[in-house]
């Protein structure tokens, strides 16, 4: 694993092993894109045990957005919100075109860094039709900066006794200097046991690692501030029989999350 000094050049800025009682709202936002629904509906549903947070999908926890995402439910943490008025199209990861802003939500920046490393310790123990995932995207203040750093999606169903699948990549999403590139990597061991996935974001390209291994590279780069999202999805399509099944909650265990920006870049200061 790698250590908490173990990123020669670069300097911690941001940090949360979710050891308080209380989530730390200075880092996160409870909600998943709240300004396409309502930050009842997009509420996360956590615990805090002491060591870490579980994300979790709760038997009782309804679809997120209905009318646009179908029966697709989620709990999320994100570190900024954007978007403009009721009725509006103005909005983070707008994901479809007929999306309309329907609950105003305040303009939030907690951790919007551009450029660095950034890396996530996760137990990904799910099953069939459930995804745990780490990215980041755009503010979107201007809607072309609205990319995205996948720093990993594991699947519950793409793993074998003795490997797993990682995705990993850039997605360009609304951005016209971006273009998709999703990468995916066979990982020795289970899912189920401690992993890092890290993203090393530069203006030349992203890297993203395993467990501090490299496992690929994409040579494009976001030009512009991004924030963290966080999240446990319940994938209608994907689930056995298009059925709910087995004990619940569903949990996505996150140990710890890390920001760090080089000790000697020059670019804009975190918003």
């Amino acid at each position: 694993m790698t250590a908490r000094n173990g990123w020669p050049g670069y300097v911690l800025t941001f940090e949360d092993d979710f050891s308080a009682p209380d989530l730390n709202r200075d880092h996160w936002l409870p909600y998943y894109l709240p300004q396409w629904a309502s930050r009842a509906a997009s509420a996360a549903c956590y615990t805090l045990p002491g060591e870490g947070l579980h994300l979790q999908i709760t038997r009782d926890q309804l679809p997120w957005n209905p009318t646009f995402d179908g029966m697709l439910r989620v709990s999320s943490l994100q570190t900024g919100c954007f978007a403009g008025p009721v009725g509006s199209a103005a909005g983070q990861h707008r994901f479809h075109p007929a999306l309309r802003v329907t609950e105003p939500q305040p303009e939030t920046w907690l951790y919007t860094p551009q450029y660095g490393l950034f890396e996530v310790a996760l137990r990904v123990d799910l099953p069939p039709g459930y995804l745990g995932a780490f990215w980041m995207i755009g503010l979107e203040r201007d809607p072309a900066q609205s990319g995205e750093i996948c720093v990993c999606e594991v699947f519950g169903h793409e793993r074998d006794p003795d490997a797993f699948r990682v995705h990993f990549g850039v997605k360009a999403i609304h951005d016209p200097a971006l273009t998709l590139d999703m990468q995916t990597v066979r990982i020795p061991g289970s899912p189920a046991d401690l992993h890092v996935y890290s993203a090393e974001w530069t203006p030349e390209g992203v890297t993203f690692r395993v467990d501090s291994e490299v496992v690929g590279r994409v040579p494009q780069s976001p030009a512009y501030p991004m924030q963290f999202m966080l999240n446990i999805y319940e994938l209608p399509q994907l689930l056995p029989g298009n059925e709910r099944r087995g004990p619940c909650p569903k949990t996505l265990e996150v140990a710890w999350v890390r920001g760090w920006q080089s000790d000697t870049q020059e670019g804009p200061p975190l918003t």
